[in-house]
């Protein structure tokens, strides 16, 4: 199929989930340009009024020194041919006012370019702000979607770039006001030269067109892809991963894999940027010829003496200016469509919403909490898995209860935790909190009452004070609180012995920062689990770092602290779980034995095998 029969085509309606787009799809997408506006005026209304009014301004000075040239040369014809009427001094003052204009015209350029500087940093900033603040209401399992976060990656492009957009529309309406202005000494002149400006212009408009569809069809299709590349870039140069690289010999692994990813993008841009320049230079031949056609047209007016040199001059220069104009605008045309193409990635992102929200009419959290939490026929499923996490869960947790799950890995124990802080919802059946469903509850009051860490806790490149407020940020400047909980954790032994205590800084990405050993680090995460006085406290084996000895003093210490309050923990060593008031043995999801540790033994089953094999091994 030829080029140009593509590019009149009636293109079939684009299918969910397709990445190419029709030309009615693509001007569809320009109604995303107020809500884009909305955001930019709420970014800075000063600044976006005075770049408008900049522009104003700007598009009126090519027009006035054109003809403020046109002006000079008929002066200056007159003068040469002898006209002694003819005075020199107002040639000489309009040299004056030209050179005024030029002036301005560079300062209004500048200035432009400032604005659009000043504007773009805070568009970013702004747009940055509110994509951390959506994700922040998302829901756990949208996280672990992969076609979510193509969705994230893609709205996170849009904060950095997405200003030129703006400089973009706001240079269509400037040169559209220029282009009034010239367009209406032509049409007074000859209006034919229009027609053929615009002759010369639209199949280059057409062309634009069309390869910007395709590159924005290529970019969609490859966002998956390039989440992968950004991947193993990281794991090529990065101080988490560069451990394991250099002991695996995994540097040739990632390599390759770098190098056969960034090719096969290097080869299907390249052809598609081949096809564009061969066609742009033939259109640009075109409007060459409809430019020099319209040229040679208004010198023979000249010749003939039907219009001054100065007419000529004006006439030309206009007609030239106005080609790069109309083209500017035409293809900028397309780029603005395209741009708002990619808002619709933005935006997007912003409709997506939590699933997991707070009743309108949420029950106050109750303090204290009085029969503890109800597990009625819970099961959960993840997003595409046709296998459950969790089954037939019923139990209670009561109140003042420690509560320990054992299973072997995948057995369901952290998603269980996650369906009881309501990271998730279940698939299927209840859970209750004295008597009434989890979901008619405040979801803020409720995480508030609880103080977890999970295994796989974040190590935050912060100061230490900072690493353990995290556990209740609006603590932060509450340095009593963060100590005392940090004494909680054990993690003040080690902490006291740095020159800045708790503000040094952790880490090795910022200057003067330490790295932790894996139990210190532990010790911090347990610190955060501490900075809330929560009435349900869950540890999901955050001790895996910690030698036995280690283990046992923290877990002594959590039985303590956490006397007359409910708690939770997930541990696989069982000199750890037996200090729980009940255990819950966990298999392929389904609640399998539950009781004592004593109790357990004496069933003889599942925990009782896994209690003799791990203590065969202390043997």
């Amino acid at each position: 199929m030829t080029f140009w029969s593509k590019l009149f085509k009636n293109k079939q309606t684009a299918k969910a989930g397709t990445d190419q787009l029709t030309f009615k799809q693509r001007l569809s997408a320009l109604r995303n340009l107020p809500e884009f506006f909305k955001l930019v005026w709420q970014t800075s209304p000063s600044l976006t009024i005075a770049n408008a009014v900049l522009r104003i301004l700007k598009s009126a000075t090519p027009v006035a020194i054109l003809y403020v040239g046109k002006l000079i040369i008929d002066q200056v014809v007159q003068i040469s041919l002898g006209k002694q009427s003819i005075s020199s001094n107002h040639l000489w003052k309009l040299v004056v006012i030209e050179f005024g204009l030029a002036i301005l015209s560079d300062v209004l350029n500048r200035s432009i370019t400032l604005m659009d500087s000043l504007l773009g940093d805070l568009f970013s900033n702004h747009t940055s702000v509110k994509i951390i603040e959506h994700a922040a209401t998302l829901d756990l399992d949208q996280f672990e979607n992969s076609a979510f976060y193509d969705k994230m990656e893609r709205a996170r492009q849009q904060t950095v770039g997405r200003t030129v957009l703006l400089s973009q529309v706001l240079s269509q309406l400037q040169d559209l006001i220029t282009m009034g202005f010239l367009a209406a000494g032509l049409m007074v002149f000859n209006p034919w030269l229009i027609i053929i400006l615009l002759v010369a212009i639209i199949p280059a408009f057409l062309g634009e067109a069309y390869f910007n569809d395709q590159s924005y069809s290529l970019n969609r299709r490859q966002t998956p892809e390039r989440r992968e590349l950004d991947y193993v870039r990281f794991l090529g140069a990065s101080d988490e991963t560069a451990k394991e690289v250099k002991i695996f010999n995994l540097s040739n692994f990632i390599t390759s894999r770098f190098r056969e990813l960034s090719n096969k993008f290097y080869q299907a841009n390249r052809a598609l940027i081949i096809r564009r320049s061969v066609w742009g230079s033939l259109f640009s031949i075109l409007g060459s010829a409809g430019y020099y056609s319209a040229f040679v047209f208004i010198i023979l007016k000249a010749v003939n003496g039907k219009i001054t040199i100065g007419d000529l001059t004006f006439l030309a220069g206009s007609f030239r200016q106005l080609r790069t104009l109309l083209e500017g605008i035409l293809n900028r045309f397309t780029s603005v469509s395209q741009g708002a193409m990619y808002l619709s990635d933005f935006f997007e992102f912003f409709e997506i919403k939590s699933q997991i929200v707070t009743s309108e009419k949420a029950r106050v959290f109750p303090n204290p909490i009085l029969q503890g939490f109800t597990f009625e026929n819970v099961g959960y499923k993840y997003i595409n898995s046709e296998n459950w996490a969790n089954r037939h869960l019923n139990f209670t947790l009561n109140v003042g209860e420690k509560l320990a799950l054992v299973g072997e890995n995948g057995a369901g124990k952290t998603t269980l935790v996650k369906l009881l802080a309501r990271l998730y919802e279940p698939t299927e059946g209840r859970i209750l909190l004295d008597g009434y469903d989890l979901r008619e509850y405040n979801i803020n009051d409720l995480r508030m009452q609880i103080g977890i860490i999970f295994q796989d806790y974040l190590r935050y490149q912060m100061t230490i004070a900072q690493n353990i407020a995290a556990g209740n940020i609006i603590e932060k400047e509450n340095r009593e609180l963060i100590k005392n909980s940090a004494k909680q954790s054990f993690a003040n032994v080690f902490i006291e012995e740095f020159k800045n205590n708790y503000d040094q800084q952790l880490g090795r990405r910022f200057n003067e920062g330490v790295e932790l050993s894996g139990g210190q680090w532990q010790k911090i995460a347990l610190a955060r689990a501490y900075m809330r006085d929560a009435q349900l406290m869950i540890l999901d084996e955050p001790t895996a770092a910690l030698d036995a000895r280690a283990e046992y003093e923290v877990f002594q210490r959590f039985v303590e602290l956490t006397k007359g309050r409910t708690s939770v923990l997930i541990s696989h060593r069982f000199s750890t779980v037996r200090m729980a008031d009940r255990i819950l043995v966990l298999d392929k999801g389904e609640l399998l034995e539950m009781g004592s540790h004593e109790e357990l033994l004496q069933q003889n089953g599942k925990y009782a095998e896994l209690f003799q094999l791990q203590a065969k091994g202390y043997q």
